[in-house]
């Protein structure tokens, strides 16, 4: 069997659940394993971790057991996506990963701010 990641994301929030959706549809990461925090709260547990803050950035449990948050999960997503790996090198300028880090950190705080003045969970 094929090791898998595991995503934990949010489907409450609809761009979030919008972007898993369109990750899943791929069908090129068939080492991922879907995991939504909304259904089932208690997922956090398995790596300890506070559920408004799953709910706010995008977190994965690597093949080598580390957790990734924000955009480096997004990184680990691809590296396992043979089609998107060329994403994963890109991101991994010096630079460049630390200009997204912190553009993917500024809009997934405003975007569960937005969630949560409209109450979506």
């Amino acid at each position: 069997m094929e090791p898998k990641i595991r995503v934990f994301y949010n489907s409450a929030c609809p761009v979030c659940d919008a972007g898993i959706k369109f990750q899943q549809k791929k069908g090129a990461v068939c080492g991922v394993e879907w995991e939504d925090v909304h259904l089932d709260n208690d997922k956090v547990k398995d790596f300890n971790a506070d559920l408004e803050f799953v709910r706010e950035r995008l977190h994965v449990i690597d093949l080598n057991g580390d957790l990734r948050v924000g955009y480096e999960a997004f990184i680990a997503i691809w590296e396992v996506s043979s089609s998107e790996q060329w994403k994963a090198k890109v991101s991994k300028v010096p630079g460049l990963r630390w200009l997204l880090n912190k553009t993917y950190n500024v809009f997934a705080w405003c975007l569960y701010q937005w969630n949560r003045a409209l109450k979506h969970w």
